[in-house]
């Protein structure tokens, strides 16, 4: 459909999404209207569910790729990597307004969600992941002035053309901080979490994975949006970023086995428990294997490149789902698990952002091109 100047093409799945999305809105008014304990399974032992462990703690982590590419592409100035850095930066724009949206939801008395602006919790790392988060969304909506007014409001272009160096300066700092900080939370669970996640390391390793997946969610989102809008980023530009994502994972494992050894832990790694073999199946499948892949001829093809990117994505939401369930569960005197309620909210946010996506793609120069394919 079309409206002055305005384009969205509907399709059945879009027709889907928008089903998926409305059902979303309507369980998250009910919520706010009645409470967590109306459309959540959460309770006294398990406070933090599906909304903090993958829309919040997940979405933040795949959402790294904004301030990865701003680091590449502006701080280093790799020029040749230009050709992603719109797109990733709106993908990493859109995640973390669902992260701010499912962290609004996860608020027990919402109508407090603005005590932290004014109440200074100096000594809360939670404090401190709130604003961080808060400031860095606040800078992504900023930066995207610039696309904005390039269609609407272009009296205001030049402003914000002018301060995009500032903001950029500013939108790499505040990531680097409540990435780190975010596992920091759990440094005071040491009697609760599971010693194959906890660790005094656990800050670095939440920053480094959120470096590694970046790039493993530009080859994904890049592979995605090139099928659906016919725009190929070139092959060599995806591997560049892809090798620069696979000395990061070297550094991770690396590590990994350092803390691993120092922690006398690996008889758990082979413990043939759960705990044990999902940990192996992050390590082996979702790093090892996607380092091979990237130092490889494997990386030179965009199907080899398209399966790092899921093997690395889908190796950062099993750790941040271990860390929160799996790796807290020995510890809880409750079950938990998610009501259909919770995930027909999770399930809503992603099909907003993909909503989103599609419009934003369409209508305003992201991937480069006027023709639109979807």
């Amino acid at each position: 459909m079309t409206a002055q100047g305005w384009s969205f093409r509907m399709t059945p799945i879009r027709k889907l999404l928008i089903l998926l999305a409305a059902l979303c809105l309507g369980v998250s008014i009910f919520r706010l209207a009645t409470g967590l304990g109306t459309v959540t399974n959460l309770n006294d032992d398990w406070p933090w569910g599906l909304w903090i462990g993958f829309d919040v703690l997940t979405g933040v982590a795949l959402a790294g790729g904004g301030y990865f590419t701003a680091i590449i592409v502006h701080v280093l100035h790799r020029e040749k990597y230009l050709p992603i850095a719109r797109a990733a930066m709106l993908t990493s724009l859109l995640g973390y307004l669902l992260v701010m949206a499912g962290l609004f939801l996860d608020i027990g008395q919402w109508f407090n969600f603005w005590r932290p602006f004014v109440s200074w919790g100096h000594t809360s790392v939670l404090f401190e992941v709130f604003w961080c988060v808060s400031c860095y969304t606040t800078v992504q909506v900023l930066e995207f002035g610039e696309i904005l007014t390039e269609k609407v409001g272009k009296k205001w272009h030049n402003a914000f053309k002018t301060a995009m160096p500032f903001l950029l300066i500013i939108g790499i700092i505040f990531p680097t901080l409540h990435q780190s900080s975010l596992g920091g939370l759990y440094l005071v669970a040491v009697d609760k979490l599971y010693p194959l996640w906890w660790s005094t390391l656990i800050p670095y390793f939440f920053l480094i994975s959120s470096f590694f997946v970046g790039p493993a969610m530009i080859c994904v989102e890049s592979t995605l949006a090139g099928n659906a809008y016919n725009h190929k980023v070139p092959v060599e530009v995806l591997r560049g970023l892809a090798r620069i994502g696979g000395w990061f994972m070297i550094l991770y494992l690396a590590l990994k086995i350092f803390d691993l050894s120092n922690r006398n832990v690996w008889n758990l790694v082979f413990a043939g428990n759960l705990e044990g073999n999902l940990f192996l199946v992050e390590i082996i499948l979702c790093v090892i294997v996607p380092i091979i892949i990237v130092f490889s001829g494997l990386s030179a093809s965009r199907s080899g490149l398209f399966i790092y990117g899921l093997l690395v994505s889908g190796g950062v939401i099993l750790n941040r789902m271990n860390v929160v369930f799996t790796g807290m569960s020995g510890h809880a005197n409750a079950s938990y698990f998610p009501s259909v309620w919770e995930w027909s909210v999770s399930i809503g946010l992603v099909s907003i952002g993909v909503l989103a996506y599609c419009f934003i793609v369409e209508n305003f120069s992201i991937l480069g091109h006027d023709e639109h394919h979807a």
